[in-house]
């Protein structure tokens, strides 16, 4: 206004001369009303205190309120509605959980040991071994020690029937960690994965196992020999493989889901 004013000119001249249009000089910037927005925006992040302002978007729009991402990130920010990521404990460059479920029989084998003690107070010590798909109770190996070579022959032992796995689910303990061990995955070709320390979530079938174990086996039990101890953990087992029924299986026995599997799974032979 003042260029107009000092030469003398009509706005109309003004903005042929310099090529620009009169309705960008006629404009007027109207400020929008962002406090519906922003008071809707408050109230959906009060109640998910750990959304971003993406899935608050995604909120907003299923409300019927249409809003440009960017806008709602300014009225987000304006508010004071970030959210505070997360400090992590530790960063480990290959994450522990990171196997996908079974598919077949003997595709992976869950392992992990429980301790007890005979009347005599003497200490004993329980391997377990389960197959990753049925549940199956591979082994319940039960003595006053257990090394890693002990261990391997129980391996072979279950291989003799079954066949090795290709996968074998262990914690970070001696026996699995040992060089007798990784000679032994990498001579039948297993590949040992290795839960993260305390864990034990991450190989959660053996510690349903165990859970069982402990409260109907163990725990409904006094020993008084190793031999006695065996005697009940190899009648235990027989019950559990085929006629304890498994919630986790469509309440089907371990010996009943492996039979319907190899049913299902058997090659059909075609008659000329």
């Amino acid at each position: 206004m003042r260029a107009l004013q000092a030469h003398n000119i009509s706005e109309r001249r003004a903005c042929w001369l310099v090529g620009c249009p009169r309705p960008t000089v006629q404009y007027v910037a109207k400020p929008k009303d962002d406090a519906a927005l922003r008071a809707e925006l408050e109230t959906l992040a009060a109640a998910h205190v750990r959304w971003g302002y993406r899935k608050l978007h995604v909120m907003v729009r299923r409300k019927g309120i249409v809003v440009n991402h960017k806008r709602l990130r300014r009225i987000y920010c304006a508010a004071g509605l970030q959210v505070r990521p997360r400090k992590k404990r530790h960063v480990r460059y290959a994450r522990g959980l990171t196997t996908t479920a079974p598919t077949r029989l003997n595709q992976r084998w869950c392992v992990d040991f429980l301790h007890d003690r005979l009347l005599t107070r003497r200490r004993i010590r329980a391997l377990h071994a389960v197959d990753g798909l049925s549940r199956w109770n591979l082994a319940l190996e039960i003595d006053h020690w257990l090394n890693s070579r002990r261990v391997i022959r129980i391996f072979d032992t279950i291989a003799a029937e079954r066949g090795y796995p290709s996968e074998l689910r262990v914690d970070n303990g001696p026996e699995f960690t040992s060089l007798a061990m990784l000679r032994w995955a990498a001579d039948h070709d297993v590949e040992l994965l290795f839960i993260d320390p305390g864990k034990p979530i991450q190989n959660a079938h053996i510690e349903s196992f165990n859970s069982r174990a402990r409260d109907e086996f163990f725990n409904a039990h006094a020993f008084r020999s190793l031999a006695e101890a065996r005697c009940a953990a190899a009648e235990w087992r027989a019950e559990y493989n085929e006629l304890r029924p498994h919630s986790a299986l469509g309440n089907r026995t371990p010996q009943e889901y492996e039979d319907q599997y190899i049913n299902c799974n058997a090659p059909q032979i075609q008659v000329a």
